[in-house]
């Protein structure tokens, strides 16, 4: 049976006060007794100064004096002794007969606290080796993993590049020695979630054909002290016996995380001394030849700059969001096994999912092979996967919606109209595919989709109108219901300007009064600074929300066009609502 850590706490707590009260009962047991003569005891009785007697089978007797002083003497062990003393009016008391037992019953226990805290130390330790003997049940050869190669992951052109020449030199290193190149040591790829750095670890594990040693970076944070550290070590070690071979370590940023130095509450000595096990490792000075450690992580900036320095990890690869062709590639992939109808366009399924992971795209296909199958359809079609892109992004249409009252329903309209309006009147290049007051089961009153063209940058003009953009819903509410009326439903969109402003500010610079700093490194900086940053944000938002107001009330014919079109219908595309701002 295996005793948890608290089961564990309560026995050596339990056990330490046994043996503490064990061992003082056995060496204060005669404490507090004045030892007299046996000779003095019996002048003490003919004098008349003795009240009581304990007799007892032992080869000593105590008894306390009429003023209260206790004494202990020898025991005479004559047949007429307590007769003795019942004629010379002394109390006589039976004392326990089992007083050697009991001493060595004290012992006993004594002795068995000291073996189970023994016992307990040592079932700890054992724990701790089982720990540290956890690295020996690692996968190791890249027969044991799912078989990805190259082919299998679609877009992310130049990080497979990067990589399958990563293979090239785990292969026929003798090429690249000829020039005097050196194995690279680490490969960090790093990006947003969902965009394929585990499935690349993989692939690279197939194609290169060597042991692959696949762990977390959680699995070397631990409680024991030091046992991070022999988990790297013993990782390596094992590594290094079968030669060439790849490290994967899924989410470093666990493990590999910025030092604060010894003054910082945040601080981790354990953690510190994992990371460093790490780099020594890295650095070669164990003659880790021909092993290359591939890391993956959606936080480069947490991570310590000694782990990214060339020698440690050389490359350093982005693995980024898909751009439209390669969202493309990785809608065809994830159909390939999927009878898909000859009428769905994944082109236009790639246009409309700007944003998209490889993870998010692979989940759309899922969801809408899932509707088909509950519908028993033959084949996915458009239908299907617009139902799924819709799934994915807000939730399920909510069935039941007899409870949603009408001033609730026109709440919802004008507040989404508002939110479509503003796109439309402000961003002539995005696109508002859909507008819905439709509730979903993500706790979505409704939506506005609105899809931006792919872009590698945003200008601070398109964040500016995605600011309005968020703040049309409660603009239009305020400007049909009153002030006193606005409700509850824009506190995502306030979020989101709230953040947009702030980047825009504080890490972009795009603001003319607070100038080129960047708020982020002095707010990491722990520098007492008196900075403006919250007023200067207010400020600005305080305005562009008069802006959206003021662009709304000035098409507000159109607002109520396209919420009076949504009480009735309930949900808008693209060319619905073209056609009503054509009026």
């Amino acid at each position: 049976m295996r005793i948890n850590g608290r089961v564990k706490l309560i026995l050596v707590l339990i056990i330490s006060i046994g043996l503490v009260f064990s061992i003082y009962f056995y060496t204060n047991r005669d404490k507090g007794y004045e030892e007299i003569s046996y000779k003095s005891f019996l002048q003490h009785i003919e004098k008349n100064l003795i009240d009581e007697v304990e007799i007892s089978d032992s080869d000593k007797l105590v008894g306390k004096l009429k003023n209260g002083t206790k004494f202990v003497t020898d025991n005479p062990r004559t047949e007429n002794f307590k007769e003795y003393l019942l004629l010379n009016n002394i109390k006589v008391m039976e004392g326990d007969k089992n007083g050697v037992i009991n001493q060595g019953v004290s012992f006993l226990l004594m002795m068995l606290g000291i073996a189970g805290v023994a016992f307990l130390i040592k079932n700890n330790t054992k724990q701790v080796e089982k720990e540290m003997a956890t690295m020996s049940n690692l996968d190791t050869e890249s027969s044991s993993l799912e078989k990805v190669t190259f082919d299998d992951v679609a877009g992310n052109e130049e990080a497979k590049a990067s990589l399958k020449e990563l293979v090239d030199f785990i292969q026929d290193p003798e090429k690249y020695i000829r020039y005097g190149a050196r194995l690279p040591r680490g490969v960090l790829l790093y990006g947003p979630p969902g965009t394929g750095k585990t499935l690349l670890a993989k692939a690279l594990a197939t194609e290169a054909g060597v042991p692959f040693y696949a762990v977390s970076g959680s699995d070397f944070i631990q409680v024991y002290a030091g046992l991070g550290a022999s988990r790297i070590r013993e990782l390596f070690k094992r590594a290094k016996e079968k030669g060439k071979s790849v490290i994967f370590i899924d989410e470093i940023d666990a493990l590999g995380k910025k030092r604060k130095g010894a003054n910082s509450q945040s601080s981790s000595e354990e953690g510190d001394r994992t990371l460093n096990a790490l780099l020594t490792e890295m650095s070669g000075f164990k003659g880790n030849e021909g092993i290359i450690v591939l890391a993956a992580t959606n936080r480069i900036d947490t991570l310590d700059e000694a782990l990214l320095r060339p020698g440690r990890f050389d490359r350093q690869i982005e693995v980024g969001l898909p751009d439209v062709n390669a969202r493309l590639a990785i809608l065809k992939l994830h159909s390939r096994n999927k009878p898909i109808s000859k009428d769905v366009d994944l082109r236009k399924v790639a246009l409309e999912t700007v944003y998209f992971s490889g993870a998010k795209l692979e989940n759309l296909m899922n969801e809408s092979a899932m509707i088909a199958a509950r519908n028993r359809d033959r084949r996915i079609t458009m239908e299907h996967i617009n139902k799924a892109y819709f799934t994915v992004l807000v939730g399920e249409e909510k069935k039941d919606r007899s409870s949603i009252s009408i001033e609730d329903k026109k709440v919802t309209a004008y507040h989404e109209a508002g939110h479509a309006l503003v796109a439309k009147k402000l961003t002539k290049s995005n696109r508002v595919t859909k507008v819905s007051i439709i509730p979903s089961t993500k706790g979505m009153g409704g939506f506005s989709l609105n899809i931006p063209p792919d872009k590698m940058y945003q200008t601070k003009n398109d964040i500016v109108s995605n600011i309005m953009v968020a703040l049309g819903g409660r603009a239009a509410e305020e400007i049909i219901f009153g002030i006193d009326n606005i409700t509850t439903g824009a506190s995502s969109d306030l979020q989101k300007a709230t953040e947009m402003i702030l980047a825009m500010m504080g890490s972009y610079g795009m603001d003319e009064q607070l100038g080129l700093i960047n708020y982020d490194v002095i707010l990491n900086s722990n520098l007492n600074t008196d900075i403006s940053l919250m007023e200067r944000a207010k400020e600005m938002l305080e305005n562009l929300y008069m802006d959206t107001k003021e662009l709304l009330k000035k098409n507000k014919e159109y607002l109520d066009l396209i919420a009076n079109k949504l009480i009735i219908k309930e949900s808008l595309n693209e060319e619905e609502l073209n056609e009503i701002l054509a009026k």
